[in-house]
């Protein structure tokens, strides 16, 4: 048991600072480039030797490749809690897609700066990291089809429904949709927004009530 313990106290610690090393490389990122980025910068912002971070990581590459998983991995969880929660309530899946737009938001405003890395690397074609960011992108986008296509067998959405396309669209939607928010309307709420597409989402942006 004590040797268990300790592992799991190593664990802890190591992850901790993993997190560290994880918000310290996506703020300066942010900021300044991942070219202009430094080790000794992301260490310093971390407060951690630099030593740890090439404990933690080979490279900078392969930190900020690991910051994508770990990123996409949180959106991911977010969104599927969302849409498990709805179906514990009973909600239907236009209520869990509603939900899984709302998560996003959340996350998003939790987390600007990745989201707008996110964004960014996902129009570079000529990244070590591209293949690995495809696959973190499709297990998000994934979470929505599933959705899609369970609301397809119950009747509850058309059987014309493009389910690979429809996800990727209302994944975009929330990305793009939450960065002009955080860019250029900032002064509009969380809740204000999120009715907004969760009209677009329920086809009511020309008015018509139901």
């Amino acid at each position: 048991m004590e040797s268990s313990s300790a592992t799991a106290g190593v664990s802890t610690r190591r992850e901790a600072t993993r997190q560290k090393l994880y918000e310290a490389a996506v703020t300066l990122i942010a900021e300044q480039g991942f070219s202009a980025t430094t080790v000794d910068e992301i260490a310093e912002r971390a407060g951690v030797a630099k030593g740890t971070v090439y404990y933690n990581f080979a490279s900078k590459s392969v930190l900020f490749e690991e910051l994508l998983r770990h990123g996409v991995g949180l959106l991911t969880a977010s969104l599927r809690e969302a849409a498990e929660a709805t179906a514990r309530t009973g909600g239907g899946k236009v209520d869990a897609l509603d939900a899984m737009i709302r998560a996003g938001l959340v996350f998003i405003d939790r987390y600007p700066a990745f989201t707008q890395l996110y964004v960014a690397e996902l129009w570079r074609t000529n990244r070590a990291w591209q293949s690995t960011l495809m696959v973190v992108r499709q297990q998000a986008v994934a979470v929505v089809e599933g959705v899609l296509r369970e609301g397809v067998e119950n009747g509850e959405f058309s059987d014309e429904i493009d389910v690979p396309l429809t996800a990727s669209a209302l994944v975009g939607m929330v990305l793009v949709a939450a960065l002009d928010w955080q860019s250029f309307q900032p002064e509009r709420s969380l809740d204000d927004v999120h009715a907004a597409l969760s009209r677009l989402l329920q086809g009511r942006v020309s008015g018509r009530n139901g």
